[in-house]
């Protein structure tokens, strides 16, 4: 996965930490979770603060 498959990453945060709520994370955290992800591939220091808000939302969404 790279940092522009938003919608894969919004599913397996969501999939991985079900109790959290997404808008509640700092974006230093919500990286520190994309790059933990198992099938996270890209390279960890490409993203910027819109990915990381895409993310966010994209995961927000999914829990809703």
């Amino acid at each position: 996965m790279q940092w522009t498959d938003i919608q894969q990453i919004a599913a397996q945060l969501a999939a991985k930490h079900p109790d959290r709520t997404p808008l509640s994370v700092a974006f230093p955290e919500v990286r520190d979770l994309v790059v933990g992800l198992e099938a996270f591939s890209d390279d960890p220091a490409r993203y910027n603060v819109r990915i990381l808000e895409s993310i966010q939302l994209a995961w927000s969404d999914r829990r809703d």
